[in-house]
């Protein structure tokens, strides 16, 4: 097991290599820089030189990507251009934000997705199993921003049932927070259970169709301790990728659904770092999420060999 960790997580390092330089080319082929949006259209031009200067904007890209990449190698991720703060520390700063957002968005999908899924399955060709099915095409079609926009018409300004937008911290007012946290989460959710619920309908139908299961039922046991002890047990495997990838999926999807409802995330941070064209803000954030995402990945794998004793890893 050790060593299947140590050869992923080597592997990891030309993803994240190619990952850097696809990030950091793409962020200065965006029109404009930060130079012109902090100085404004009526600055000499003499003023603006000098400001890129300070900045090292006056270089090659490559020399600019050499700098910035011998930075992150030593755990710097650079200094933002608009406020001049170290972009790691505002990063970690916000994570916790976006991870409290992820989690109840991922609570919110197993919530929906795992009971919706195991009830299409058991209920297949029923009106259940296509109501369960009308959901997850619907929720993988409707967009978390669009969702979003709905939700604060229907829920806060037609309803008054949930405040709009803001945050307050958990360790503040937990009532308030999760009032707030309430429909950026089910905004997030939704989608993620749509294919938490494809993916555990199809899993267990495959598994309830297994012999064990048949000798399981024809030992006499309760259909709900078959369901759930024997064919769900068994039809996790599939189920945790989808769970493992959609969390990663949560994490980037966050920068929209934060900047709807005003939640000063990282999402956020990497959204008005591409508004003022903060490069190092942008580049830290995305390889920042990048790299959650990819451990996101390496415990999923790890995790199979507790789940299923037949996995085994060299």
């Amino acid at each position: 097991m050790i060593q299947y960790i140590v050869r992923r997580l080597l592997a990891l390092v030309p993803v994240l290599l190619g990952i850097s330089l696809i990030v950091f080319v793409l962020v200065h082929l965006v029109p404009g820089d930060v130079v012109s949006i902090l100085l404004g259209p009526t600055t000499s031009p003499e003023a603006r030189e000098a400001l890129r200067k300070l900045f090292g904007l006056d270089e090659p890209l490559q020399v600019q990507y050499v700098r910035w990449l011998g930075g992150v190698l030593h755990g710097d991720l650079g200094t933002s251009l608009r406020t001049g703060q170290p972009v790691l520390s505002s990063i970690l700063d916000r994570f916790s934000v976006t991870l409290e957002l992820t989690g109840l968005a991922m609570v919110v999908a197993l919530l929906i997705g795992v009971p919706a899924g195991l009830i299409g399955a058991v209920k297949q060709y029923s009106k259940l199993d296509y109501a369960v099915t009308l959901f997850a095409l619907a929720g993988l079609s409707v967009p978390n921003f669009l969702l979003a926009t709905l939700m604060i018409l229907l829920l806060s300004l037609s309803v008054r049932l949930l405040p709009p937008s803001g945050y307050v911290a958990f360790s503040v007012d937990p009532a308030q927070n999760l009032r707030l946290m309430a429909m950026p989460a089910l905004a997030l959710g939704l989608g993620a259970a749509s294919y938490i619920t494809r993916m555990t309908r199809s899993s267990v139908l495959e598994t309830l169709r297994q012999d064990f299961v048949r000798t399981a039922y024809a030992k006499g046991l309760p259909s709900l301790a078959v369901i759930i002890g024997h064919a769900l047990k068994n039809a996790l495997i599939p189920i945790v990728t989808v769970v493992g990838i959609q969390l990663g999926y949560l994490l980037g999807g966050a920068v929209i659904v934060e900047a709807i409802f005003a939640v000063p995330g990282v999402g956020r941070l990497a959204l008005d770092g591409i508004n003022m064209r903060d490069y190092p803000v942008v580049q830290g954030t995305v390889l920042f999420i990048t790299v959650v995402f990819v451990f996101i990945n390496l415990a999923v794998d790890v995790l199979y060999a507790y789940l299923d004793p037949r996995v085994h890893y060299r």
